[in-house]
């Protein structure tokens, strides 16, 4: 077997940089190394008690067998709540589709409606996988380039300097990975008015990180900025990042019935249903107790407190103040020089000191790397002595 064996549209992409980055940790700790990895986007949290508590009774009430394909009724009904309470969306539970993870509906919104000669727009940096996702399925991926200066967010008229009558896609993602960045209302409001010149293009709102705002000000998804542009957005959560469920891999999309169906016949015959205890658990966290996620909040907002200054007390790095995710975009084109260029050889470097970070070309960046701190404060303050340590 060879390279020549594969689909020309698995050539076209590779595998994802952040989860190469957090295996490489992986098998370093099993060989017996010490390395804090800071490359994976996960809650160090528990999963809450009610959650783990409504998986146990689907096993023991035999919850094990097919579930409609695109979810059951009850997760529907509960991620319609969870839509209407934490994103101001009013949605039928018929429109909801239940996916194994955001990273499924995501890239079965895009498969079932990209092909050879679409463009797609992504802000960058951008999370790893949207670009792979348009490749593969045939598209071409348009950078919207934004700057650290101006908060990683771009003025509408970037935007629409970029359509064309083949722009197929928009995909947006507040707060942002890998850069902490927020889209403020007046900003999707912008988006929204130059998006009614240009009717062929459809949105994909990717709002996995909603609960994870540190501004003060509530959340703002497009759909509910500009309902009259609902027929043709997609947004999509999940409880990865907002319950730490990261391996129960359930996610919800809503969006036009048409495009809901075409995702719908793309699982059927890809994987069925999402796993039948998982999307027991996910009914409970969207269903139960909620007020957790405010102390997580705090938490999440005193490390990232800490690890800015840290990080821009290290000569050669800067990072700005992220307002939302648990992630810090950090340039060092000051250290270049260094490493030839390179970020990926920087990143290597402080694997060796003991830090797994990943290269901001990863996320279609340059000169610098990503960390998450969602991590224990003292986990976090011995990552930023050897980073520091690493670049002395």
């Amino acid at each position: 077997m060879s390279l020549a064996h594969l689909s020309p549209a698995l050539r076209r992409i590779a595998a994802s940089p952040t989860t190469a980055m957090t295996d490489r940790a992986t098998q370093l700790r099993e060989e017996g190394r010490d390395v804090i990895s800071l490359s994976v986007g996960e809650p160090d949290f528990a999963t809450p008690a009610h959650v783990l508590d409504a998986a146990k009774a689907a096993l023991d009430g035999g919850q094990t067998k097919y579930t409609p394909v695109t979810g059951t009724l009850k997760l529907k009904q509960a991620a319609a709540l969870h839509f209407r309470r934490d994103l101001a969306l009013t949605v039928a539970p018929e429109s909801v589709i239940v996916t194994a993870g955001g990273k499924q509906a995501i890239f079965e919104a895009l498969v079932a409606t990209v092909g050879p000669g679409d463009e797609v727009i992504v802000p960058s940096p951008w999370w790893v996988s949207y670009p792979q996702m348009v490749r593969f399925a045939g598209g071409e991926v348009v950078p919207l380039v934004t700057l650290a200066q101006r908060g990683f967010r771009f003025d509408p008229a970037e935007l629409e300097a970029l359509i064309t009558p083949r722009t197929r896609w928009l995909l947006l993602n507040s707060p942002g990975n890998p850069t902490g960045a927020v889209f403020p209302e007046a900003l999707l409001r912008g988006i929204g008015e130059v998006l009614r010149r240009h009717p062929q293009v459809l949105v994909l709102s990717d709002d996995i990180y909603a609960p994870l705002i540190y501004t003060g000000a509530p959340h703002a998804t497009l759909a509910a900025v500009c309902p009259d542009l609902a027929d043709r957005i997609c947004t999509v959560s999940g409880v990865s990042k907002s319950h730490a469920m990261t391996g129960f891999r359930i996610g919800v999309a809503t969006g036009p019935a048409w495009l809901i169906e075409a995702m719908g016949r793309l699982q059927s015959n890809a994987c069925g249903n999402p796993a039948s205890i998982s999307q027991a658990a996910a009914v409970a966290a969207f269903e139960g107790p909620q007020e957790f996620l405010g102390e997580w909040r705090e938490v999440f907002r005193r490390r990232r407190d800490t690890v800015v200054a840290a990080i821009n007390a290290i000569p050669g790095l800067s990072t700005p103040v992220p307002d939302g995710a648990f992630y810090c975009f950090i340039d060092a084109a000051p250290l270049m020089d260094r490493f030839g260029g390179d970020d990926g050889a920087l990143a290597l470097h402080l694997l060796e000191h003991g830090v797994a970070v990943v290269a901001a070309s990863a996320f279609g960046g340059q000169g610098g790397f990503r960390i998450s701190f969602a991590a224990d404060e003292a986990v976090l303050a011995e990552a930023m002595r050897r980073i520091a340590a690493a670049l002395a």
